[in-house]
């Protein structure tokens, strides 16, 4: 058991904070994204106690945390959105006029991310925030590697037409 733990201890410190930040970027609140991330480790930590091995453990743990943000959403029976609102670019010594035009895409950004459908927020949260492969990506959503990369390409076109639409 104190192998399990173990096991379990460097899994949990590897994608706490990756989790934490996938669901808090779903729904926008940091107490239910605590709660929620709270339900899928204690789920993942039911499957470890059981000695079942996870053959692919970042898409499993992903897996897990999509679907407590569906079934969130589901019992409040509210429209899903993904709000950018943690995501920062930081540059060391911007200028004001910099730091105000900077601020101000970062907002076109979220607002154009925002408006996607689900999948397309969640394939570009997966490959550009949390750096997942296509095919990890594809394990996660429980889809072909062509149907990621397509959708992948999809969202990112319709985030260069919004926000090519904002700016005219």
């Amino acid at each position: 058991m104190d192998k399990i733990r173990k096991k379990f201890s460097r899994f949990y410190n590897t994608y706490i904070e990756k989790i934490y930040r996938f669901v808090y970027l779903k729904v926008n609140s940091q107490e239910t994204a605590e709660d929620i991330t709270s339900r899928v480790f204690t789920q993942s930590w039911d499957k470890f106690r059981t000695g079942q091995d996870i053959k692919n453990p970042r898409a499993y743990i992903y897996q897990i945390a999509r679907n407590e943000v569906v079934s969130y959403y589901r019992e409040k029976s509210k429209l899903r959105t993904v709000s950018i609102e943690s995501a920062e670019i930081i540059d060391p010594q911007p200028g004001v006029e910099e730091k105000n035009q900077l601020q101000s895409d970062i907002e076109e950004v979220k607002k154009a991310i925002s408006s996607l459908n689900d999948d397309y927020q969640n394939v570009l949260i997966w490959r550009y925030l949390d750096n997942l492969a296509i095919k990890e990506i594809a394990e996660i959503m429980e889809r072909p590697e062509g149907t990621v990369r397509v959708m992948l390409h999809r969202a990112l076109k319709e985030v260069r037409e919004r926000l090519e639409q904002a700016n005219k």
